[in-house]
């Protein structure tokens, strides 16, 4: 079936597929951690990796259109809900401890590898999981991955690192404080830009809400972060489709210029009328784009 065919039947296996996983909520023994799961469809696995202040329901629109033609299954990291979580548990940004987590759920649903769908935070620990088990994946699309280790030592680096620090400033603080409403709409506007947060759903405020702990726990933690290098995109071998959302700010746009250049096998697609959860604001041209990605790859 050729990718338009496809899309001209979607509404119909979106149907079906939102059916078939409904309430569906399995579970796995992770690295000695529970990690719930959702699934649809059968066949070649996609697993869809959230991102921060999200958890597997991010992905509700995605998983039945994928399940057409794969087995597609999306899962929620460590402190994210319904998972165990806590304030004190494991921060959004461990990118390394999630790729881990990551290979090691490849593994407890059987597979070798897989393919991979990841936005944000969790396109960042994608990165790791990749660049550490190259072998482990057939192909990856990454949207927006906060891999700040990418900016160091390019000319504009510091410059768009203080000015997305500022960006996320009052919402950081909020967090500290404790002072979660305030503090989520304040972060989210931040990285989405003002108003996003007022867009979103009602059910992806809810989510923003439930996934709290992480970012409790990012905000105080101690735990130095691992940084993502030029030289271990290198060593990614998979074909990997990178997207930016055509209204993001520019700190992902440079991120993702720099992936460009790093990653040895990389295509790159921007997605119009979005910002930076394009998943969810543009899901058809999103969702167009890395199925295509996928039948060629």
């Amino acid at each position: 079936m050729s990718i338009n065919a496809f899309f001209a039947v979607v509404s119909l296996v979106s149907i079906f597929g939102s059916l078939a996983m409904a309430d569906e909520v399995k579970r796995v023994s992770v690295n000695g951690y529970e990690i719930a799961y959702v699934e649809a469809g059968q066949g070649e696995p996609v697993i869809f990796v959230h991102g921060g202040l999200q958890d597997y329901r991010m992905w509700s629109e995605q998983l039945p259109k994928f399940a057409a033609r794969y087995r597609a299954i999306a899962y929620s990291r460590r402190n994210n809900y319904p998972n165990e979580r806590s304030p004190d548990g494991m921060p959004d940004g461990a990118a390394d401890v999630h790729a881990e987590d990551l290979a090691a759920l490849v593994r407890a649903l059987g597979y070798s590898k897989a393919r991979i769908v990841a936005h944000s935070s969790g396109a960042h620990a994608v990165l790791f999981f990749a660049a550490t088990h190259p072998d482990m994946v057939v192909s990856l699309a990454l949207n927006e991955p906060p891999a700040v280790g990418l900016l160091n030592g390019t000319p504009d680096g510091a410059d768009i690192l203080r000015e997305f620090g500022r960006r996320l400033a009052a919402g950081r603080e909020a967090l500290k404080a404790g002072d979660v409403q305030r503090g989520i709409p304040l972060f989210v506007d931040g990285v989405g830009g003002p108003g996003n947060y007022e867009r979103r759903s009602e059910a992806d405020k809810k989510m923003n809400f439930d996934n709290v702990a992480s970012y409790l726990a990012d905000a105080t933690t101690k735990r130095p972060r691992a940084a993502f290098t030029c030289d271990m995109a290198k060593m990614i071998t998979a074909p990997t489709l990178v997207s930016n959302g055509e209204r993001s700010p520019r700190f992902f746009h440079r991120i993702v210029d720099q992936l460009e250049v790093c990653l040895p096998k990389s295509e790159r697609v921007v997605i119009p009328a979005s910002s930076h959860t394009v998943s969810s604001e543009n899901p058809i041209a999103y969702d167009q784009a890395v199925l295509s990605f996928m039948e060629k790859n």
